[in-house]
């Protein structure tokens, strides 16, 4: 195994939990490790949910995943990356940006990919429990 970091903690659409489309793409090439946590918050932005860093100690609930295959990293990660919004035209601002981050899945610390909030959060509503299918539950409830 070489070191490069091929696992992504998904925090929203892509949970499985949600059925979304691209979770089926997803499920293709990545394999769920299990439940996961990162350190930061996480924003309701109507239509979809956003992740910021912070130096709270406040952490967003998610999913671990990790690449069937290797080799293919760079090309399902590229895929991803598209549905994220991260390829934009020229003078154009990304919505999200992907960085590596720590995930806790088990208690143990993981080197991951994570799709950040890439615009202004002020005055945007907080999900305080750090997660997005629970609040969502809650919010819905007649």
């Amino acid at each position: 195994m070489n070191n490069e970091n091929h696992k992504l903690f998904v925090y929203g659409s892509l949970r499985s939990g949600f059925r979304n489309p691209v979770y089926q793409y997803l499920t293709k090439y990545f394999t769920l490790v299990g439940e996961a946590v990162v350190k930061g918050k996480l924003y309701d932005l109507g239509d979809y949910p956003a992740a910021a860093t912070t130096e709270e100690e406040k952490f967003i609930s998610g999913e671990l995943y990790v690449i069937n295959n290797p080799l293919e990293f760079s090309w399902a990660i590229g895929q991803l990356d598209d549905y994220e919004g991260l390829n934009v035209e020229a003078g154009e601002t990304p919505m999200y940006k992907r960085e590596e981050v720590t995930a806790y899945h088990g208690g143990k610390p993981h080197t991951t990919w994570i799709y950040w909030y890439n615009g202004n959060l002020s005055g945007k509503p907080e999900i305080e429990s750090g997660d997005l299918l629970q609040y969502l539950q809650q919010k819905n409830k007649p």
